[in-house]
Parts: structure tokens; sequence; C-alpha cells
């Protein structure tokens, strides 16, 4: 007798959930207040400092043409590329703290993704109507109205990005020069390029990927679970409070969904905590106005750790907080460091390998150098040459040179020494150049002189 077979039900994977394009629907909270302050606060900054000036020039220009950038009144060239691996630790570091603390609040509040995308959604919102005329939008057949809607919106969608194209490009090529050279189409190709890529970058990110980003793109959302602990406080549903919905004697939730309604990645909080909740805290302001017209306590969906759902009380001693903390003290301490310790003098010693070594008529040998003097400060200076290392060395002619501001003077110097100054071959010598009337600024750099 053949036994029965069992149906086996097929599992399908699915890389993302086919939910088709998320209308959210707008609330007003205390975290939608917060979030477009942080809209209004980054791109003030944006688009507002490009425009500064500092000294005659602009006050914050990455000039790639010759290799330097200004930060107000700090110049930097490729020699402190340390600062910039300062920096990027440091802001890695604060990011890891903050995700350890309190989730992903940079994503829901600060990151580039999420600040343009609620500028493309609120001119959405002003041209085509809010979340139910939307979606009523998109399922109507072709028309008049929705051609005209739609253009207006791509229209304005296209502004903001070209603005933005044009405003990141400020940085790289002074803003007052920019501008005249796209109105008169006068842009060089790299120009042309970066304008073009960033305004169709952000029209496509902003405007149409969205959601998409953050929940399949972004790389963040997949290792920011190593981040968290039972201590970290997310966006969170009580559920001991809020089940069973609905029913009589039941929890508080009532099944509105209107906290799925508002949420930018289309997810339902109450599933639990999932990678693509971008701790925007739109959820705990819709739950809030629910819970108060419903005359229920507020908070049934607020930032909570999994200790505090659990009735647990919080532990105050969390190593990862102290390492991270630790870490960013550290750096930023290494990075005040560094900028008051760096020298807006370098110097480069290249030997004449054409001529090891010659004798004069005077009988003393001849060595040939050529010095590479960078002045990195933004105003002329005179530097001093001078030579040391062997009995009765010296430098064969002019001793001073003049440095123009940021830029690097090449000058050939001959150095002198008796024949009987030290053994033949090679021996250690040391230029010393120092800034004339400054005398902080000082390097010196080793070479060698060749004795016959």
């Amino acid at each position: 007798m053949n036994k029965p077979v069992s149906k086996v039900r097929e599992a399908k994977l699915e890389l993302y959930r086919k939910k088709g394009k998320i209308h959210a629907r707008e609330v007003r909270g205390r975290f939608n207040t917060i979030r477009w302050a942080m809209v209004w606060f980054t791109q003030i900054i944006f688009y507002g400092a490009c425009w500064l000036q500092w000294g005659g020039r602009q006050a914050v220009h990455f000039d790639i043409v010759h290799e330097k950038f200004y930060l107000f009144g700090l110049v930097l060239w490729p020699q402190d590329a340390l600062l910039a691996a300062i920096a990027l630790i440091l802001a890695a570091t604060g990011l890891f703290l903050v995700t350890a603390l309190a989730g992903r609040l940079f994503c829901g509040f600060a990151c580039p993704q999420t600040v343009y995308t609620a500028i493309f959604m609120w001119v959405e919102a002003k041209v085509e109507g809010d979340h139910l005329s939307r979606l009523k939008l998109d399922q109507s057949p072709p028309s008049l109205r929705k051609l005209a809607l739609r253009g207006t919106k791509y229209v304005l969608w296209g502004l903001i990005a070209a603005w933005t194209a044009i405003t990141f490009v400020g940085y790289f090529t002074p803003i007052r020069e920019l501008l005249p050279a796209v109105a008169g189409w006068n842009l060089g190709p790299w120009e042309a390029f970066w304008l073009i890529f960033y305004a169709l970058f952000t029209y496509v990110q902003a405007g149409f990927a969205r959601e998409a980003v953050c929940q399949h793109m972004c790389p963040y959302s997949r290792f920011q679970g190593v981040m968290f602990d039972n201590t970290t406080r997310t966006v969170s549903y009580d559920v001991q409070r809020g089940e069973p919905r609905k029913g009589k004697g039941g929890g508080d939730c009532i099944d509105c969904g209107i906290c799925v309604q508002v949420c930018p990645t289309g997810i339902d909080i109450r599933d639990g905590l999932q990678y693509q909740c971008i701790n925007c805290g739109l959820c705990v302001d819709a739950c809030d106005e629910v819970m108060t017209k419903v005359a229920k306590p507020v908070s049934l969906i607020r930032f909570a750790s999994e200790q505090e759902l659990a009735g647990m009380p919080r532990h105050s001693a969390r190593p990862r907080l102290a390492v991270y903390a630790g870490l960013l003290g550290l750096f930023v301490a290494l990075g005040a460091w560094t900028v008051t310790q760096r020298s807006l003098l370098l110097v480069d010693v290249l030997r004449d390998r054409g001529s090891l070594a010659r004798e004069a008529s005077d009988g003393r040998i001849e060595n040939a150098y050529t010095l590479k003097l960078a002045n990195l400060a933004e105003e002329p200076r005179d530097f001093e040459v001078a030579v040391s290392g062997l009995p009765g060395i010296e430098l064969l002619g002019p001793t001073r040179f003049a440095g123009e501001p940021g830029s690097i003077r090449e000058v050939r110097v001959t150095v002198v020494a008796p024949p009987d100054a030290g053994k033949s071959g090679a021996s250690p010598i040391a230029f010393v150049v120092k800034a004339a009337g400054d005398p902080a600024t000082r390097v010196t750099e080793k070479s060698t002189f060749v004795l016959p």
C-alpha cells in the first residue's frame, strides 16, 4: 500500500516586497516638527555656505585645480590628508554612537535621502493633494488634468534638482563664477558632467526611488543591527499594552492603521523591529494623535528599548557607549593637535644626481641641490636657508628666497665644504629653512653631502 503523498507548500523567495508606490499620509507632531527643522537647518547650510565670502574669496571651496581646500580661514593641502581621515573617522564613530543610543536617528532626520525625499514629497502634496488624492490620481486613466498635475510636479522637481546640482558644483567652481558660465553655456567638460549627473541623481533618488533606497540600496540598513543591543532605544510598539487589538477589554490599539499610512518606508511598526525602519518617529506622532482622540494614554508607540518594553530597569553601564565616546574624544583631541601642529612651510630637498661632487677654484667641494619651498600660508613670506652637519659647510650664493602665497617655489642652491671636512663618500647634512620674522615656522630636512 502506497503512503499518501503530502503536499509541500513552495516557499517563494522575494528580494523585496511588491507594494507599489507609497503615498505617505501627512502627520503633525513633535517628531515631524524636528524632522522639518533638520530639513531647514541642513539645507540653509548646504545652499548658503557656498555664497559666504572670507578674505576676498569663497569661504568654503574645494579648489581641485590648485589642490587646496578652503574652510574659512583654514587652508588645507594634500599633505593634510590626515585631517580628512580623522574627520571621516569622527563622522563614523559619531554615527555608531548615535545608533547604539537611539537607532537610525541619522537616517530619519539628517540623511540627504530623507531630507530631499521630504522636500520632493512636499512639492508632490502641494501639487497633487493629500495621500488619498495622489493614490486616486495614480489609479485614474490618462487625462489632461493628470498630465498637467504630473507635468507641474516634474518641472518643480527638476528645478529643485538643478539648483541642488548647481550648488554642489559651486563648492568646486566658485558659485559666483559658475552661475554666469551656466547662463552662457560656457561650462568645462567636468562641470557639465557633474551638473547633469548630480541633477539626475537627485531627481531620481528623491523623486522616484525614495523608500527603495532605505529598504534595498542603503548598506547601513543591513549592518546597523550589529550596533544595537537590548538597551538601544528605537521606535517601538508596546505589544503588552496594545494587544489584542479592538476587542472588549483588550489592548489600546484600535487597529486604525494610521501608523502604517504615515510611514515613509511603508512598514508596520507593530510587526516589531525591522531594518527598513528609519526611526523618523512619524508613527509616534500619528499614534499619539489617535490615542488623544480616543481618550487613552499616549506613547503606545514610542522610542523605547527592549528592556523598557519588558518592564526591566535600564542598565547604566554600557561598555560599547564608553568605547565610542572614548574614541570620539581621542580623535577630536588628535584632530585639534594636528591642526595646531601643522606647519605652513614644507621643504623637499633633491640632490643633483648628474654631478655628485665637483671641486671649486678655491679647492672646496661643491654639491648642487634643488629645494622645493612650499609656502602654505595665504600671504607672501621670505625664507632663510642654512646648512649644517660638516665643519666649514655653507651655502654658496643667496640664502634668502621669496615665497608667493600658497605656492611652491623651486630654488637651486650650491653647498660647499672643505675637502677635509669629513670622510670620503656621503656624509649626512641638514638644511634648516625658517620664515623670516617668524622663528616658529622652521623646518629641518636631512640630506647627504658627497666628498671625493
